[in-house]
């Protein structure tokens, strides 16, 4: 009986990776989990929205702060950066450590450029979370988003300092494909919680 070997990244054939490895298929599936569960908060949402009628947002809440424009500028940082990823990972695939490297790090700031951005913001508006159901819809929303940004953060830091200590090559980088997917997923979901939340309220 013959025997096939793997590596933790993916099984390989004469020295190329065959078929999805075992982590990339684990991210696919977690974020498949994302977007139920993503789906279930928009769903909410859009039901407590319908339900309010022409009363939404409720009266008396001070929505004056609740600008597009500080977000918009900040949604187009995370846009850039789903652009940065994606050339680190175009760089590890043609066997480039350095550019996977640099373009990682470059990612990472504007992540955290992007998640000081939110934390401003809220420091900015009239409203908290416990100031009714817009209010609570509001921040669990972008909380919940701002929770999987900072986790995609600490995903790519991971990612980084591997790449630094050579763990990947244009055959094997599973992880850096995961931490893509997964940064762009993060990307999408805030496009469209900006514009449900700050253009069209």
């Amino acid at each position: 009986m013959s025997s096939i070997a793997t590596t933790p990244e993916t099984a390989v054939e004469g020295g190329r990776p065959s078929g999805m490895s075992m982590p990339l298929l684990g991210m696919v599936l977690f974020i498949a989990s994302e977007v139920m569960f993503f789906g279930g908060l928009f769903g909410a949402y859009f039901n407590i929205r319908a339900d309010a009628g022409n009363n939404w947002p409720p009266a008396g809440l001070e929505l004056e702060e609740l600008h597009w424009h500080l977000p918009g500028l900040f949604t187009v940082v995370l846009i850039i950066s789903s652009f940065t990823l994606h050339l680190a990972l175009h760089a590890i695939k043609r066997g480039n450590t350095r550019g996977l490297i640099q373009w990682t790090t470059i990612t990472l700031i504007l992540g955290v450029i992007f998640l000081a951005g939110q934390l401003y913001d809220y420091s900015t508006l009239g409203f908290t979370i416990r100031d009714g159901v817009f209010g609570t819809t509001f921040y669990t929303l972008t909380g919940f988003h701002g929770a999987h940004v900072f986790a995609g953060l600490c995903y790519l830091f991971i990612v980084l300092v591997r790449a630094s200590t050579g763990q990947f090559t244009r055959y094997s980088h599973a992880a850096v494909e995961g931490a893509s997917l997964y940064w762009h997923f993060v990307d999408v979901v805030w496009i469209v919680l900006f514009f449900i939340l700050y253009v069209l309220k």
